[in-house]
């Protein structure tokens, strides 16, 4: 049995798909929630008001980071770093000050944190952490959350795979389903440049077919877990948010071409991937990384997912579109 969620809770960066849905489920259960973020009345540059705000809160949950759906130049690499570290240790300065701290910061946190994996899945007891620009983010990410001294805070890292919902991930890729395109995305030889090599934001090609892994999580069920882990309080550190059911890329594509109906999907092979992701300032990373990561502890400690099943997942979020 998990305690009763209740009291104040502190939401940054809650203007995205997942915050959206996280402060409205705690808004309709009854609760206060407060906002950080650059367009509300609590900012990042007003330490003493985050300090203040914080201060008597029952939770805290920072969700502030820059979308990875970008171009991993110098620029967007700098922001995507410092969005999440700085906003990290900014929240662990303050609530180091607050006289009456948080009893919980949960910090999001991601899967891609784990190496490319066709052996076997990843879990929080047993995962090889990989290397790149993506995997030293999420390594700093982490840090900041865990390194500061914060003897009355429990602290919790969501190490969520890729969020399905209306919208996000599943754009993309539901257009290229209705356009015919539906087919696996397909990994292969492509040159590296040695700047890319340097930066860490190569790929380098681990799987042939659409083989590649595809962890994820429906949106409610992140929703729940935020709630789970407040209740929870033997929970802390890193746990995995994910589907304990990930499939392959060419059986997620095969999902979608059955739920939107459409019978033909031409596969899309790297050099195919990669003139459109330059097009659409992207990365292919974010569809060729094999992830596989299965959720250990929150199962061992008797979470269970409304939506194990990605094909109907998907039914579920592409019938409520229509």
């Amino acid at each position: 049995m998990g305690e009763q969620n209740t009291g104040r809770v502190v939401v940054a960066g809650a203007s995205g798909f997942v915050g959206q849905a996280l402060v409205a489920s705690y808004r309709s259960s009854g609760r206060q929630v407060d906002l950080v973020g650059r367009r509300e009345a609590t900012t990042w540059d007003d330490p003493e008001a985050l300090t203040a705000l914080i201060d008597g809160a029952s939770a805290v949950v920072n969700l502030a980071g820059k979308s990875v759906n970008c171009r991993y130049g110098p620029a967007n690499r700098a922001e995507i770093l410092r969005s999440r570290v700085e906003t990290t240790r900014a929240l662990a300065t303050a609530i180091a000050a607050a006289a009456q701290p948080p009893a919980l910061w949960i910090n999001a946190s991601t899967a891609t944190i784990y190496r490319h994996a066709m052996d076997h899945p990843q879990t929080e007891s047993t995962g090889e952490l990989g290397t790149g620009f993506s995997v030293s983010v999420a390594r700093a990410w982490e840090q900041a959350l865990f390194e500061p001294v914060l003897a009355d805070t429990r602290r919790v890292a969501l190490r969520m795979a890729i969020v399905l919902g209306d919208g996000s991930a599943l754009r993309p890729l539901v257009a290229l389903t209705k356009l015919g395109l539906g087919g696996p995305q397909c990994d292969g030889p492509w040159p590296v440049s040695r700047r890319r090599r340097e930066a860490g934001t190569e790929h380098e090609p681990g799987s042939r077919g659409g083989a590649q892994r595809f962890s994820w999580v429906h949106l409610d069920d992140v929703v729940r877990a935020h709630h789970w882990v407040e209740a929870h309080p033997e929970i802390d550190g890193a746990v995995n948010v994910s589907s304990p059911n990930p499939e392959t890329n060419r059986e997620l594509m095969a999902h979608l071409r059955d739920v939107l109906h459409r019978p033909i999907g031409l596969p899309a092979h790297r050099w195919m991937l990669e003139l459109g992701t330059w097009a659409l300032r992207t990365e292919t990373e974010l569809v060729l990384k094999s992830r596989w990561v299965l959720p250990e502890r929150l199962e061992a400690a008797g979470f269970r997912f409304e939506h194990p099943s990605l094909r109907a997942a998907l039914a579920s979020i592409l019938t409520q579109r229509q």
